[in-house]
C-alpha cells in the first residue's frame, strides 16, 4: 500500500500513519481497531489514526449502563441504530454521520507513558482544531472532552493495553444534534450537545476538519504523518478476532 510522506516532525519521531476511512460501520471497524492494535504492539506496523464517521451508533464505555440510554429498545431497532458495549474509559455516547472520529492506534514510548497525560493530548488536538474554525473551545475541570461554554463539542474515550492505545476521540462538525436525545450524554445529565457548525452558524466541511485534525495530531504527537490510503475493512468480527 503507498503512502506520501505529508508533515515534518522532530528528529527520531515515530511515523503515524494516517488512514481516512470515510463511513464506516462501526462492529467492522472495531474489528480493524483490533488487528492493527496487534500489528503496532508487535512492531509490525506504524502507529495509525484512523480518521472516519460512523453510521448511528451508540457505544457504552466502561463507566456507564443500559441506564444512560433513555430511548427504548423498539426505537433504537426501528431507528436501525446499534448498541456496542466498549472496553474504552469513558460513559455512553452516540455518533453518526458529521461527527469525525479519531482512533489512534499508537505505541507510547519514554516519557509518553501517562494515560491522563494521553486523554489531554487528544483534548488538545480538537481544542486547535475547534479554534481553526473560529470556536473557543476549552477543557472543564472534573470533566472529559472539550466544551464550547456549557455544551459539549468534543468527546474523549481509550483504552491503552502493554502501552498501545485504542479507541480516542469524537468531534461534532456538523453532527445531527437529535442522536444525542436518545441517551444521556457521557452520563451528564442536564448537559448539552453541540457541534462547530452550530457554533459558527456556518455548514463546516467534514474533510476540512479531518486536515486540521491531521495537522495537530502530529504535533501535538509528535508523530511523523504519512497519509495512507484505507485499509480494508476486515471480514472477521471484533468477537472473533478477540477469541
Amino acid at each position: 500500500m503507498g503512502t506520501t510522506k505529508s508533515t515534518s516532525a522532530p528528529p527520531g519521531a515515530r511515523t503515524m500513519r494516517v488512514e481516512r476511512m470515510g463511513r464506516v460501520g462501526y462492529g467492522p471497524m472495531l474489528a480493524l481497531q483490533m488487528l492493527r492494535h496487534r500489528e503496532v504492539l508487535a512492531g509490525e506496523s506504524d502507529d495509525t489514526l484512523f480518521l472516519l464517521e460512523h453510521a448511528p451508533v451508540i457505544t457504552l464505555g466502561r463507566n456507564s449502563g443500559e441506564d444512560d440510554i433513555v430511548a427504548s429498545r423498539e426505537r433504537l431497532l426501528a431507528s436501525g441504530i446499534e448498541v456496542f458495549s466498549t472496553g474504552r474509559g469513558g460513559d455512553v455516547t452516540y455518533h453518526g454521520p458529521g461527527q469525525i472520529v479519531g482512533y489512534p492506534i499508537v505505541r507510547l514510548g519514554e516519557g509518553e507513558q501517562d494515560v491522563r497525560g494521553f486523554v489531554s493530548k487528544l483534548e488538545e488536538i480538537m481544542i486547535r482544531t475547534a479554534q481553526d474554525f473560529g470556536v473557543e473551545a476549552q477543557r472543564v475541570d472534573g470533566l472529559r472532552g472539550v466544551w464550547a461554554g456549557d455544551a459539549k463539542v468534543g468527546a474523549v474515550g481509550v483504552r491503552i493495553s502493554r502501552w498501545t492505545t485504542m479507541h480516542g476521540f469524537a468531534l461534532n462538525v456538523a453532527t445531527g444534534i437529535d442522536g444525542f436525545s436518545l441517551i444521556v450524554p457521557c452520563g451528564l445529565h442536564g448537559k448539552r450537545v453541540t457541534s462547530l457548525s452550530e457554533l459558527t452558524g456556518q455548514r463546516i466541511e467534514v474533510g476540512a476538519v479531518e486536515e486540521r485534525l491531521t495537522h495537530h495530531a502530529a504535533n501535538v504527537l509528535a508523530r511523523r504523518v504519512e497519509m495512507a490510503a484505507a485499509t480494508s475493512l476486515p471480514a472477521a468480527t471484533a468477537q472473533e478476532i478477540a477469541s
